[in-house]
C-alpha cells in the first residue's frame, strides 16, 4: 500500500467515525425521531452542512478523491465540530500537508538537546520521541514518572521505555494519575495525531497493534479517532513518595527535532504541589554523585517493552 492510498483510508476512517459520533441536534438539525440504520449523521446531512455534494463527500470517505482543497477540509472540520488539533489532523490525512511522504527521520538526543534539558534545572524533564518512546530523562523526570524503573534510557528501541505502554500496561504508571481515563485519552489522541503525520512508520504501526491486542481500554479509545494536541495539560498525580500533587505537563517541540518533544513538569509557585516536587528532588540528594541525566548511550535496563 502506497502513502497516498494508506493516507486516504485513514481519512475515510476518520470522517466515518467522527460523523457517527454526531447527532443531528449537535449540529442544529432537527431530529424527527426516525430509526437510523447507522448512528450519527447521515452522509447527506454532513455534505449539506459542509456545502459539498453528497457524491463528492462519499468519494472522500471511500478514498476515491485525493487532495481535497483546504477550503473543503475547513468546511468539513467546521461541520464535524473539530477543534484546532483535529482540524490540523484532517488536513494532514487528506494530503494537504506532505509530512506523511517524507523520509522518516532518525530519533536521537543531540548534545544540544542535553544542554536544553540541563537548562531546566531541578524541573522534571522527559524527552519523548514521536512514537512516545522515552529517549532521555533527567533524574527528577525519572523519579516523578518512573522511579520504579532503572534510570537508564537504553539505546535499543525494542527495550526503550515507552510512555504509551507505561500508561496502559504498567500498573505503577497507571496509579500515578488520579484521573487515569483522561490521561489515557490524551495519550491515545496524541498517537492518533502522529499516525496521521507518519502513516507508514512500521514501528509506530507495531506499537498500535501491540497496545490494541494487550489493552481493551486502548482498543476502545483508538477506535474513536479522537485527536489531542501536544501542548500543555494539567494533571493530578498520586506519587508514592510525596503524595498527591497538581502539575502542568508542557510538551515543547525540540528545534530540528523531527517530532521529538520535551515534556516539562511544573507546579504553581508557592503551592503544596511545588513543595512536593522539591521534596522529590531532595530525595535524590544521596545520589548526587551520579550523572544528572541518562541518555541512549547508557547501559540498558529492564523496562516495559513489546517483549515484556
Amino acid at each position: 500500500m502506497n502513502d497516498t492510498t494508506h493516507g486516504q483510508s485513514l481519512l475515510g476512517e476518520f470522517l466515518t467515525t467522527r460523523r457517527a459520533q454526531l447527532k443531528p441536534a449537535d449540529v442544529g438539525l432537527r431530529d424527527y425521531g426516525d430509526r437510523r440504520r447507522v448512528p450519527g449523521l447521515r452522509r447527506e446531512e454532513l455534505a449539506q452542512l459542509a456545502g459539498v455534494s453528497v457524491a463528492y463527500y462519499i468519494r472522500l470517505e471511500q478514498g476515491l478523491s485525493l487532495n481535497a482543497s483546504p477550503q473543503v477540509l475547513d468546511a468539513l472540520a467546521t461541520a464535524l465540530r473539530l477543534d484546532d488539533a483535529e482540524r490540523h489532523h484532517l488536513h494532514t490525512l487528506s494530503g494537504d500537508t506532505r509530512q506523511s511522504r517524507r523520509r522518516l527521520p532518525a530519533e536521537r538526543v543531540t548534545a544540544a538537546v542535553r544542554q536544553l534539558v540541563d537548562a531546566f534545572g531541578d524541573s522534571p524533564v522527559v524527552v519523548v520521541g514521536r512514537r512516545s518512546d522515552i529517549l532521555m530523562w533527567n533524574r527528577a523526570g525519572h523519579a516523578l514518572i518512573a522511579g520504579h524503573l532503572a534510570p537508564d534510557s537504553p539505546d535499543r528501541a525494542a527495550t526503550r521505555p515507552n510512555t504509551a505502554r507505561m500508561i496502559f500496561l504498567d500498573a505503577h504508571t497507571r496509579d500515578l494519575y488520579v484521573d487515569w481515563p483522561r490521561k489515557a485519552r490524551d495519550v491515545v489522541g496524541k498517537l492518533r495525531q502522529v499516525v496521521g503525520e507518519y502513516p507508514n512508520d512500521p514501528q509506530l504501526a507495531s506499537l498500535i497493534g501491540e497496545l490494541t491486542m494487550r489493552s481493551p481500554q486502548f482498543a476502545t479509545l483508538w477506535a474513536q479517532h479522537r485527536v489531542r494536541a501536544w501542548d500543555m495539560t494539567e494533571y493530578r498525580m498520586r506519587h508514592p513518595l510525596v503524595g498527591e500533587l497538581d502539575v502542568l505537563q508542557h510538551s515543547l517541540p525540540v528545534p530540528r527535532g523531527q517530532g521529538i518533544k520535551l515534556v516539562v513538569t511544573t507546579a504553581e509557585p508557592g503551592s503544596s504541589s511545588q513543595a512536593a516536587l522539591r521534596l522529590l528532588n531532595q530525595s535524590l540528594l544521596p545520589a548526587a554523585e551520579s550523572p544528572a541525566t541518562a541518555h541512549p548511550d547508557d547501559t540498558a535496563s529492564v523496562v516495559p517493552s513489546a517483549h515484556s
